[in-house]
């Protein structure tokens, strides 16, 4: 005797070998003996042999009609071999039972299992919606295949072509044009990023990172809406003051300019001439109201993306040879010692008589400087500031020690970034010890007193603080919206005012400021009190979206650095060892892994470049 049972969700058939009560050893057709149970058996035969049997019944499975077995089940559960009475119009023979069984269980969407052997035809409806949704899926097989074929031969289907940022940066993986898309990537043995550079459906690898950015970041583009700004109060210009700003070749957007007067008395007047574009830009206003979305401007290598749009830039940017609107603080100085004598803060309209650029003043070391050597524009002006610079340097350090802090070591190396015809050329400078220290000296007093101005009148501003507190450790910078200590820096509160066209948190100052001056009849209100949480939201956006620009800056920094050692060629090179396997290479702002090693801190090392990733931005190097 032989059976046809159900053993884990499969239907086998074998040949009785021996019985013990309701179990029976079973040998199927693969020779092993199984124990079944009674109540696991669907149909016992003695004809054909298990073989024949399953062979047979696949034949006439694939004859029978299921619509028309749909028809005829009606809506009550059933036993598959008490409908092949019905369908066949007789007993069934055993090869026939076993065809209406396995195309009874090979068709979910027309019938449910209800138990073994049993059945229930699945509600019309449903069964019209499910047909509607498989014709629909092997349409969708169809055009992924169209589209995997279109692919392998260097097509670009439209589809894919229009959602091909989505399907690297965002994809739906349930998609066709994902699976088309995956499926030749794993075929050509390359990234779904090389295939959509290679077919040229994105340019290269640097509009690759860039694009990449845009999508998360400005999914609704760079561009921006028709934005009119309303026109300046009536200021007073300044009276003798000839500005100049000091900024990179690339700056557009110049925020702050100096500026120094010899008094009849004797003593020496230092203007710090900061652009006002909150003169004009108000609180919630149309133009508030979107670049609060983009919070500053974004640097990258060869690029930028501004806070604000152009025309605004221009109408407020210390450009030379404009009279522009400003800020102005104003400190009197003793040349003898460089003590402060006094400040005041104005608003008013101020002349730039030229604006000077890094790119050709870096060549002015600090031993030129301290020399009074060269000649370069504004030479008197320049080393004026640099002998205060110095001063307000010593002092701050006098400040970090009392703050527990060691004297800060002047060795900060920068790095520039210049970028023509995608070749780049990367250049080093110790920023404390050339002109730059004159730029960051003077903006860090300026944000220092201008916070206190804000703190003296009792309104919030948005403060930079270093230091231990009930959240934070010692070194971790915050925002707050009080006055604290930055130890790091060496002052008592430091507020970011001094690149409000960059920068909205300046812009949120530079408002908190304007109400503390008296430059209208009507005294100003504060566009912010104690208590405002709308301030406490701008802090923690500025905060979360100003992480994200700054790790795009060092990424596409580092992509420029890759391309800098491709374009060179550069196989071997020497680097500087940070910790144990991370080392810097010399010369440039990039730090590699060296797997497995445990190197000695500040050890010198020469390594092989072996491969360099642009799409992944990693090297593979070799320890020489």
């Amino acid at each position: 005797m032989n059976l046809l049972f159900e053993k884990y969700g499969t239907f086998k058939v074998g040949t009785i070998f021996s019985q013990n009560g309701n179990f029976y050893q079973v040998k199927i057709i693969s020779g092993r003996h199984i124990k079944v149970k009674n109540s696991d058996i669907l149909l016992r035969f003695s004809t054909p042999n298990p073989d024949q049997l399953i062979k047979k019944a696949k034949l006439l499975a694939n004859e029978i009609d299921l619509n028309f077995l749909w028809e005829i089940v009606g809506t009550k559960k059933f036993y598959f071999f008490d409908l092949g009475i019905e369908y066949f119009g007789h007993t069934p023979l055993s090869y026939e039972a076993a065809s209406l069984l396995f195309c009874l269980h090979n068709s979910p969407i027309y019938f449910y299992k209800k138990g073994k052997g049993y059945y229930k035809a699945v509600p019309r409806e449903l069964l019209k919606t499910t047909k509607i949704h498989l014709e629909k899926k092997k349409l969708q097989i169809k055009l992924q295949n169209e589209y995997i074929s279109k692919l392998k031969n260097k097509e670009i289907p439209d589809r894919i072509q229009d959602l091909a940022l989505q399907l690297l940066f965002k994809p739906d993986k349930n998609s066709i044009e994902y699976k088309a898309l995956n499926i030749v990537s794993r075929e050509l043995q390359i990234s779904p990023e090389r295939l959509m550079i290679d077919y040229g459906i994105i340019k290269s690898t640097e509009q690759l990172h860039y694009k990449n950015f845009l999508f998360h970041f400005f999914p609704n583009g760079i561009t921006f809406p028709d934005l009119i700004i309303s026109n300046l109060p009536k200021l007073p210009v300044a009276d003798n003051i000839r500005a100049f700003s000091i900024d990179d070749a690339s700056t557009t957007e110049i925020d702050d300019a100096l500026s120094v007067v010899k008094l009849s008395c004797g003593k020496i007047q230092i203007g710090i001439h900061i652009a006002a574009p909150g003169l004009c830009i108000k609180r919630n206003d149309l133009i508030d109201n979107f670049i609060r979305e983009r919070m500053s401007s974004i640097y990258i290598p060869g690029n930028k993306i501004t806070m604000l749009p152009s025309n605004i830039i221009n109408k407020f940017s210390l450009n030379e040879g404009k009279t522009r609107a400003a800020l102005s603080l104003y400190s009197i100085l003793n040349p003898i010692d460089w003590s402060l004598i006094s400040t005041e803060t104005r608003v008013e309209m101020v002349y730039i008589v030229s604006n000077l650029r890094n790119n050709y003043l870096n060549s002015l070391t600090e031993e030129i400087l301290n020399s009074g050597e060269g000649n370069y524009p504004h030479k008197n002006d320049i080393s004026i500031l640099w002998k205060w610079a110095k001063v307000l340097e010593k002092k701050r350090m006098i400040k970090r020690k009392y703050f527990g802090l060691q004297s800060k070591k002047s060795d900060q190396i920068d790095f520039n970034f210049s970028i023509k015809n995608n070749i780049v050329t990367i250049t080093s400078y110790k920023r404390d010890k050339s002109i730059n220290k004159i730029i960051s000296e003077l903006m860090i007093f300026a944000n220092t007193n201008w916070g206190k101005l804000i703190s003296n009148h009792n309104i919030p501003g948005v403060y930079r603080a270093q230091g231990e507190s009930e959240y934070t450790s010692k070194t971790q910078v915050r925002m707050i919206t009080h006055p604290a200590p930055h130890k790091e820096l060496g002052v008592n509160q430091y507020a970011w005012s001094t690149s409000p066209l960059r920068r909205y948190i300046d812009l949120v100052n530079q408002w908190q400021i304007l109400s503390c001056i008296k430059y209208k009849k009507i005294p100003i209100q504060a566009s912010f009190e104690f208590g405002d949480t709308d301030l406490f939201d701008i802090i923690s956006s500025f905060d979360k979206l100003n992480s994200s620009y700054s790790y795009f800056q060092k990424k596409m920094e580092r992509y420029w650095c890759l391309r800098w050692l491709l374009q060179n060629k550069i196989k071997l090179i020497q680097a500087t060892v940070i910790k144990n396997e991370i080392v810097q290479l010399l010369n440039l702002p990039l730090v590699i892994r060296l797997p497995g090693q445990k190197l000695i801190q500040g050890a010198q090392v020469k390594l092989n470049l072996l491969y360099i990733d642009e799409i992944n931005l990693t090297i593979e190097a070799k320890l020489l």
